[in-house]
C-alpha cells in the first residue's frame, strides 16, 4: 500500500501538469465553469510544482539548497502580497491573502519548471 502511495505521489511530482490536466478535466466533465476549474486545478497542482522545481533547480545547479531558495523566495513574496494588501485596504484578510499568494505561487512556479525542465534535459544530454 505504501509503495502504490509514494509510487503516485513520486509520478505526480515528476510530472505536475498532470494533476492539472486531470482536475480541470474532471471538471469540465462536470460542467463546472472553466474559471472554476482552471482555478481549482491551480491550488491543486502548486504543491507538486514547489517540489518539482525545487528538484529540477538541485539538478541543475548541482546544489541541495533547491527547497530553501524556493521557500525564502515564496515567503519573500507572501510578505510582499501582505505588505500591499495592507497598504491598499489598511489591514490584511488572511484568506484573500493565501488564495492570492498560492496563485501567484503557480504563475512564477510554472514557467520554472518548464525553464529549468529544458534545462536540465540539455544538460542530461551534453553530459551523457
Amino acid at each position: 500500500m505504501f509503495e502504490t502511495v509514494s509510487g503516485v505521489l513520486i509520478t505526480l511530482c515528476v510530472l505536475p501538469f498532470l494533476p492539472f490536466l486531470l482536475i480541470y478535466a474532471v471538471g469540465a466533465l462536470r460542467r463546472e465553469p472553466k474559471g472554476l476549474s482552471f482555478r481549482r486545478a491551480m491550488d491543486f497542482t502548486t504543491p507538486f510544482l514547489v517540489f518539482s522545481v525545487s528538484a529540477l533547480y538541485n539538478y541543475v545547479f548541482g546544489s541541495s539548497f533547491g527547497f530553501y531558495l524556493l521557500l525564502l523566495a515564496l515567503l519573500i513574496l507572501a510578505g510582499l502580497l501582505g505588505s500591499a494588501q495592507n497598504r491598499k485596504r489598511g489591514r490584511i484578510d488572511p484568506v484573500r491573502l493565501f488564495k492570492g499568494f498560492w496563485r501567484i505561487s503557480f504563475l512564477l512556479l510554472a514557467p520554472c519548471y518548464l525553464l529549468l525542465g529544458i534545462s536540465g534535459f540539455i544538460l542530461h544530454i551534453v553530459n551523457s
